[in-house]
């Protein structure tokens, strides 16, 4: 069973950063160990659905040509923009993910603190969607909350391990502590393998 629609709405009801994203160490700490797990300094075209305030979003910029972020709060949407205004390689959009998923393929698809609001089966469908449109080689970024919450279906060390059943996806990189689990998957090649950013580099 999914978070029902609703709940979001009333979260941003009376403020446009409910979680207090922008301000919290907690928060910053997390994306900045995110963006440090990419492993290409530069990334052609990215995908953050559930984007929020954008604060995840600015980081990634930096190491984008182009990236899309969607919410599907029309307010969350409208501070992302705000956040992200001065940035011309991103662009924000409200989006219903599973039911809608943007056209064309990826090297970059970051899902961070959004699969534990989905049941099995759409959250299946997510993760689906993310590696159908990644490039092979691309990489497909999961970072999540570990503690349980009311209108969470899950934590990020049982979403960690669903991805870990992939056939498509190889495990580059695994991050636990007591408050989220950051995995980083790499698109499996025609040939199967997957590439370490050293090996990437011919030095391994």
């Amino acid at each position: 069973m999914n978070t029902p629609a609703g709940y979001f709405d009333d979260q941003y009801a009376d403020t446009d950063d409910p979680w207090h994203l922008a301000e919290r160490w907690y928060d910053q700490r997390k994306y900045r160990l995110t963006a440090a797990a990419l492993p290409r300094p530069l990334y052609r075209r990215a995908f953050e659905p559930g984007c929020s305030v954008g604060a995840l979003t600015e980081l990634l910029a930096d190491r984008c040509r182009r990236l899309l972020a969607t919410d599907r709060v029309d307010r969350a949407v409208e501070r992302a923009r705000r956040n992200t205004a001065g940035l011309e390689n991103v662009t924000v959009r409200q989006m219903v993910v599973p039911d809608e998923w943007p056209e064309g393929s990826f090297d970059l698809v970051v899902l961070s603190e959004l699969l534990y609001y989905f049941g099995s089966a759409d959250r299946g469908r997510i993760l689906a969607h993310g590696t159908r449109s990644l490039e092979p080689g691309g990489h497909l970024v999961a970072v999540h909350w570990n503690h349980p919450v009311p209108e969470h279906t899950c934590t990020g060390r049982q979403i960690a391990d669903e991805l870990a059943d992939s056939d498509d996806l190889g495990l580059l990189a695994r991050y636990d502590d007591p408050d989220f689990t950051l995995t980083v998957h790499e698109r499996r090649t025609h040939a199967g393998s997957i590439l370490s950013p050293a090996q990437s580099e011919g030095l391994a």
